[in-house]
């Protein structure tokens, strides 16, 4: 071979393999979870972190789809909030989405996470179309399709989900495994296996809401007969004032102690999670929570006070969403 051959030989066969590393490239702005490893030689294709959402992990095998409510039904499954994160991984080549889901459940339950579910292990191997139709409408910024998962043969679907107990909130994963027997132009896949990981971070929601000042508070009772608070905060089915709620209560007593004739409703409301009796009961509780907390701390007195539970009778957002449900769950105050 002469020199200059041999220049364009080297040459191509660096321009092939510039081009494979190329193509192996991770989505722009994606990144692993610190806490799972990818299998040898994939590349992120989806990518979506959500700093606080709801998610249902599959804990049992598939029963049905519902399409009026476009919503899968599980044998067993677990409603979790937290912080979520979707990476969607391809394989490409010729592994398989049962060694796919393998490598991910050997290596995390070496890594000390719970198997939860396996459907390899129960004759659940074959998913259903309902079951992958939820990625369909998953909001994963990918350089392939939203339907890699949808669309894929049902036939070589496979699921598994997993627990790691932590102090700080315990950590779920789902992994759901596919295969494409050949690249598809439409759906912009390769011959490959797509693993999709979601990793939910259990924590509670962190309040957002800013303190609304004792002249705010007159304000808006004067504008509207009520103001809504919702910095004073309580622990899940709870009635306990929580500390952090201080910033909120030094406001209601300076708004009381401005005006000695004013004399207060204060109103407690929740969102439609649990039963309505016992969410009327809760949300009283709160209140007269509320009211020993201006008695006893900022010496109000307790004629100026009266307590009302009212649950998710009044809602001022859908309760269809965490982001509703937040805006729901508050104390107001009412002139009386």
């Amino acid at each position: 071979m002469s020199g200059r051959s041999l220049f364009r030989f080297v040459c191509a066969i660096a321009a092939g393999v510039v081009a494979f590393v190329a193509s192996a490239e991770d989505l722009a702005g994606a990144k692993d979870h610190p806490a799972i490893k990818r299998f040898a030689g994939s590349s992120i294709v989806g990518y979506d972190v959500k700093r606080f959402d709801q998610y249902v992990l599959q804990t049992g095998p598939f029963k049905r789809y519902d399409p009026r409510a476009s919503r899968a039904e599980y044998a067993q499954s677990l409603p979790l909030e937290g912080a979520i994160t979707r990476i969607w991984y391809e394989s490409p080549g010729v592994t398989t989405a049962t060694e796919l889901l393998r490598n991910y459940t050997n290596e995390l339950t070496a890594s000390g996470f719970e198997l939860l579910y396996d459907s390899t292990r129960d004759g659940s191997i074959r998913a259903t179309p309902g079951f992958l139709s939820r990625f369909g409408g998953d909001p994963v910024r990918t350089n392939r399709t939203k339907y890699v998962f949808a669309a894929a043969n049902e036939d070589g679907t496979r699921f598994a989900s997993l627990r790691l107990p932590r102090p700080t909130g315990d950590l779920y994963v789902g992994v759901t495994t596919v295969e494409w027997a050949a690249p598809d132009a439409s759906y912009k896949t390769q011959k490959a296996a797509y693993a999709a990981v979601e990793i939910v971070e259990v924590q509670a929601m962190q309040q957002q809401m800013v303190t609304v000042s004792a002249n705010d508070m007159s304000k808006a009772m004067t504008a509207t007969g009520r103001v809504a608070l919702y910095g004073i905060l309580f622990d899940t089915n709870k009635a306990d004032v929580k500390a952090e709620s201080k910033p909120a209560l030094v406001e209601i007593d300076k708004l009381l102690k401005g005006d000695p004739s004013l004399k207060l409703r204060v109103v407690g409301h929740t969102d439609n999670q649990g039963a309505l009796d016992a969410n009327i009961g809760l949300s009283k509780r709160r209140a007269e929570a509320v009211n020993a907390a201006l008695v006893a701390q900022y010496g109000i007195a307790a004629s100026r006070l009266a307590a009302f539970g009212v649950a998710d009778l009044a809602p001022v957002a859908s309760n269809a969403s965490e982001e509703g449900r937040a805006k729901n769950r508050r104390v107001e105050l009412v002139p009386q």
